[in-house]
C-alpha cells in the first residue's frame, strides 16, 4: 500500500496469540479460514464474466490448492479431535472463542486504520459522519469476509456441529451473534 497505510496486526504478536491456544481451537481456525478463502472466489471472482480471464485463472488454482488445504485441515482437526478428552475439548471451545474475538479485533482496527487512510488519502475533505460511515462499510465488510462467511459456511457449520456439544454450539452462537448481527 502506498505511503500512509498502516497494518495494525503485528505479526509476531498474532503469532504468539494463536500458538498459545489449543490445538483443538487453532485447526478449527484455520479450516474456518481455507473455507472463507474458498467462498470469497464463489460468490465473488468466479462469476464474473467480466473480470481478466488471467486474473480469475490465478485465483481459480488458488481456490482448487485452498479445497486441497480445508481437506487436510479437517483430517488435522478431526484427529486432534479424537486425541483430547471432552474437557480439553470444552476448554479448546473457549479457545476458539478467544480466537474468534481476537480476529474481531484486528478487523475492527484495520477498518478504523483504514477509514482513516481512505479519509487522508480520497482526494476531498469527509466530514465525521462521512469518516465514520466509511469505518462501518469496511468493518461490516471485514466482519463479514473473515468471520461470518467462513463460520457459516456448510461445510465448517457440519464439522462444527460434529464435533461440539449442543452447549458448546450454543456458546460459540452467542459469541458470534454481535458479530453476525453487525453484517
Amino acid at each position: 500500500m502506498p505511503a500512509g497505510h498502516a497494518k495494525v496486526a503485528e505479526p509476531n504478536a498474532v503469532a504468539r496469540a494463536v500458538l498459545g491456544r489449543r490445538s483443538w481451537a487453532v485447526l478449527a481456525l484455520i479450516c474456518h479460514i481455507e473455507l472463507f478463502v474458498q467462498r470469497h472466489y464463489e460468490e465473488s471472482i468466479a462469476p464474473q464474466a467480466e473480470l481478466c480471464p488471467l486474473w480469475k485463472d490465478v485465483f481459480l488454482f488458488h481456490w482448487r490448492e485452498e479445497c486441497q488445504h480445508a481437506i487436510l485441515d479437517e483430517l488435522e482437526w478431526r484427529a486432534e479431535h479424537e486425541r483430547i478428552d471432552a474437557a480439553e475439548r470444552d476448554a479448546a471451545v473457549d479457545d476458539l472463542i478467544a480466537l474468534v474475538g481476537a480476529v474481531d479485533d484486528i478487523l475492527r482496527a484495520q477498518a478504523d486504520a483504514d477509514a482513516s487512510y481512505f479519509a487522508a488519502t480520497c482526494g476531498r475533505p469527509l466530514g465525521t459522519r462521512q469518516r465514520a460511515h466509511v469505518g462501518e462499510v469496511l468493518r461490516r465488510a471485514y466482519r463479514w469476509q473473515y468471520v461470518v462467511s467462513g463460520a457459516q459456511h456448510p461445510r465448517f457449520e457440519r464439522l462444527l456441529a460434529e464435533m461440539t456439544t449442543p452447549g458448546q454450539q450454543h456458546r460459540i452462537a452467542m459469541a458470534l451473534e454481535p458479530i453476525v448481527a453487525d453484517v
